[in-house]
């Protein structure tokens, strides 16, 4: 593994061996604390955050690393500087890169240009981090069978089916007709057990795990009414929860809205483990940030 931007780079063996060292790092975080001594991460936000800055500055810290956080419109960047030449220039001064963008392709144009490990760690497209994040959270439980996310088919749900083929672990995804998943990922995972449906009940049907995620993303304020009314019946109450395995459990990748794709009865109940998948991130990421820098 050189970086991460799209979880089809990886293969099965390298997410299952950053699963194992996910494992070692969280249960004997002391032997581990100065694993990354005097490495340095860059943080690049285009996008607001809270776990994805805490997770990955505390995760780095813990390492005994450091990371520096850097934001895209206070930079040369929000006057024009090229992608790439801020790329070389990060690549001169850190050990990794880390970015937070809207546009995928920028992410992928920092990737080519640097000559340090990029991790995305958000776009617009894909979310790989938590998809890996969600996988290990179930992993630890024994859980990892089949998979339900209902409500749009964004980023989260892009890496979340990718993911799920990888392991071979069963993904259907519940969206409206206008909302479901970009082609170009279906394509992607045609020959993995993942199925597109517009019906809630159908995905939620014997599934181990429940997800959803917000249904008006950053940069979609002004679609706001459209996307609630396209939404309808597809909130994870009680009721859907019913149709799930009994022992399932319920995961939100968070911000949340309770009372939007989510009753608060739901997320604040005893089957979810929304706060377990929010400390995951950091687990993940340091797993991901060693794999990455160790020497």
């Amino acid at each position: 593994m050189k970086q991460l931007i799209d979880i089809r780079d990886l293969t099965r063996e390298e997410i299952e061996s950053l699963f194992e060292r996910t494992d070692q790092l969280k249960s004997t975080p002391v032997k581990f604390s100065s694993a990354l001594k005097n490495r340095t991460l860059v943080m690049l936000f285009a996008k607001p955050s809270t776990r994805t800055r805490l997770s990955f500055e505390t995760g780095m810290t813990q390492l005994g690393g450091h990371a520096i956080f850097f934001e895209m419109e206070e930079s040369q960047l929000g006057r024009g500087e090229p992608i790439a030449d801020t790329s070389k220039v990060m690549s001169r001064y850190e050990d990794a890169i880390m970015a937070r963008l809207f546009d995928h392709d920028e992410i992928v144009e920092l990737a080519e240009h640097a000559s340090v490990p990029v991790i995305n760690g958000l776009t617009d497209f894909l979310h790989p981090c938590q998809a890996l994040t969600d996988l290990y959270t179930l992993y630890e439980r024994d859980l990892l069978d089949t998979v339900a996310f209902v409500g749009d088919g964004n980023n989260v749900a892009h890496s979340l089916m990718q993911a799920c083929g990888k392991l071979e672990v069963s993904c259907r995804v519940a969206t409206p007709p206008e909302m479901e998943p970009d082609e170009t990922i279906q394509d992607r995972v045609r020959d993995a057990d993942v199925v597109v449906t517009n019906d809630p009940y159908e995905a939620v049907d014997g599934a181990t795990a429940v997800y959803t995620d917000v249904w008006v993303s950053m940069g979609e304020e002004d679609r706001r009414e459209e996307k609630l009314a396209a939404f309808e019946g597809f909130q994870v109450d009680r009721e859907l929860m019913a149709a799930a395995r009994e022992d399932a459990v319920f995961m939100h990748c968070l911000p949340a809205h309770r009372g939007e794709e989510v009753t608060a009865e739901v997320i604040d109940g005893p089957q979810s483990i929304v706060f377990d998948q929010a400390e995951n991130r950091m687990h993940i990421q340091k797993a991901l940030l060693h794999t990455l820098l160790e020497k």
